[in-house]
C-alpha cells in the first residue's frame, strides 16, 4: 500500500514538472505578446475548460484554458509554432530574441523548481558532511606530507571542483584504482597531488566492514540558514553537472543505451526509494530530492540542440538569424516543422522502446 502511494506521488510530481515547464512557455509568451491558443494541464479528455483573453487588438480568439483527465503532462499551444499563419501575434512572426526567451523559459522554470525543492529540503537539515579529512581508516598507506593529511580539504578530483561532499565519492569512483590528480587545501595553501594512488579496499570502521577509499570526512553540526541555502544552491548546480556527466557517459559508451530509464522506470525507482525509507517523512523527502534531480535533468535535456526539443528550436532560430544576416533568407517554417515532426516521431519510438524495457525490468 505504501509503495502504491509513492507511485501516485511520483506520477503527480511528474505532472507538476511538465506543467511548470509549459507554464514557463505560456507566461513568457503572454508577456511578450504571442498568441496562445490553449494552455492545458494534464493530457487526454478535458474535464474543465474556460476561455479568457487579455483584450489585445491582435487577439481575435481568447486562450482556451483546460484541465485534462490524466495528471501527466500538459502543453502550451502557440499560434504559428511550426508555420507562418499570417497572424501578427503568431510565434513565427516574433523577433528572434522573443522566441529564444519563450523557448528557454520552460527549462528555466524546471531549474527553478529543482532549486526551490532542493533549498527547501536543505533548510530542514542542520548537519552536513564536508570534504575535510578528519581521520584515515586502518590500512590507508598514503598518509603524510607527500600524501594526504588530516585537515586536508579536497578541492578538486581529476580537474573536477568539489562543490558538495558527495562529489568526492563520485569522482574518486570514476577513477577507481588508478592515479588520481587531487588538489587539496592544507594550512591555507593549495597542494597538488599528481597521479595519487586511490583504490578501494576493505576496512573496519565503527564496528562495520566497509569497502572504500579509507578516507573519513567530518561534518558541520549546526549549519546557519545562509549556509543551508548555499548548500541547496550548490547541490542544484551540481545536479546540472551530474546530468552532463551522464550524457557524456552515454555518448562515449561508458553507459549502455539499455541502461536508460523512462517515466515508468523512474516512477518505479522513486516509489522504491520512498517505500524503503525508514519513516514516511524520510520517504517523502527522498522522493522530493529525487524529483529535484529529475527537474534539473529535464531542464538540461530540453536545451539540447535536438529537433523537437526546445534546444532544437533555439538552434533553428539562431540558424535562421545567421542565414538572414548573410543571405537575407530563412528556412521556410514548414520545412522546419517537418524536421521537428520527424524527430518527434523518433523520440516517441525511443520512449516506447525504453518504456517496454522498463516494464520488462520491473516484472522480469
Amino acid at each position: 500500500m505504501a509503495r502504491f502511494l509513492y507511485v501516485l506521488l511520483a506520477i503527480v510530481l511528474f505532472g507538476v514538472l511538465i506543467a511548470i515547464h509549459e507554464f514557463g512557455h505560456f507566461i513568457t509568451a503572454k508577456l511578450l505578446g504571442v498568441k496562445v491558443n490553449e494552455f492545458a494541464i494534464g493530457m487526454g479528455p478535458a474535464i474543465w475548460q474556460s476561455r479568457k483573453g487579455t483584450g489585445e487588438p491582435w487577439e481575435e480568439e481568447k486562450t482556451l484554458y483546460s484541465l485534462r483527465l490524466f495528471p501527466v503532462g500538459g502543453y502550451c499551444a502557440m499560434e504559428g509554432e511550426d508555420e507562418d499563419t499570417g497572424d501578427p501575434g503568431a510565434f513565427s512572426r516574433q523577433a528572434a530574441w522573443k522566441k529564444i526567451i519563450i523557448l528557454c523559459a520552460g527549462a528555466f522554470m524546471n531549474f527553478v523548481l529543482g532549486l526551490v525543492i532542493t533549498v527547501a529540503l536543505f533548510l530542514g537539515v542542520s548537519q552536513a558532511r564536508v570534504p575535510v579529512i578528519t581521520q584515515f581508516a586502518g590500512g590507508f598507506q598514503h598518509e603524510g606530507a607527500d600524501g594526504l593529511m588530516v585537515g586536508d580539504r579536497i578541492l578538486e578530483v581529476d580537474g573536477h571542483g568539489i562543490w558538495v561532499y558527495a562529489d568526492v565519492q563520485t569522482y574518486l569512483s570514476r577513477n577507481d584504482g588508478q592515479g588520481v590528480d587531487l588538489v587539496v587545501e592544507r594550512d591555507g595553501r593549495r597542494v597538488t597531488l599528481k597521479d595519487f594512488p586511490m583504490g578501494r579496499y576493505d576496512y573496519e570502521f565503527e564496528g562495520h566492514t566497509n569497502h572504500g577509499f579509507g578516507l573519513i570526512f567530518g561534518r558541520v553540526d549546526e549549519l546557519s540558514i545562509p549556509e543551508r541555502i548555499a548548500q541547496g544552491f550548490a547541490q542544484t548546480v551540481d545536479f546540472v553537472r551530474i546530468v552532463w556527466m551522464s550524457l557524456g557517459d552515454l555518448v562515449t559508451g561508458r553507459v549502455a543505451v539499455t541502461e536508460l530509464s523512462g517515466v515508468i522506470g523512474v516512477v518505479d525507482v522513486v516509489s522504491e526509494v520512498g517505500s524503503q525509507s525508514e519513516t514516511v517523512a524520510m520517504g517523502v523527502q527522498n522522493v522530493f530530492y529525487f524529483m529535484a534531480l529529475i527537474a534539473v535533468n529535464l531542464a538540461v535535456m530540453n536545451l539540447l540542440p535536438i529537433p523537437a526539443l526546445d534546444g532544437g528550436r533555439i538552434f533553428f532560430v539562431l540558424l535562421n538569424s545567421l542565414l538572414y544576416a548573410v543571405a537575407r533568407r530563412r528556412i521556410p517554417e514548414r520545412y522546419e516543422g517537418y524536421v521537428h515532426a520527424g524527430a518527434f516521431v523518433v523520440l516517441l519510438a525511443l520512449m516506447a522502446v525504453v518504456a517496454l524495457h522498463d516494464v520488462w525490468n520491473i516484472f522480469a
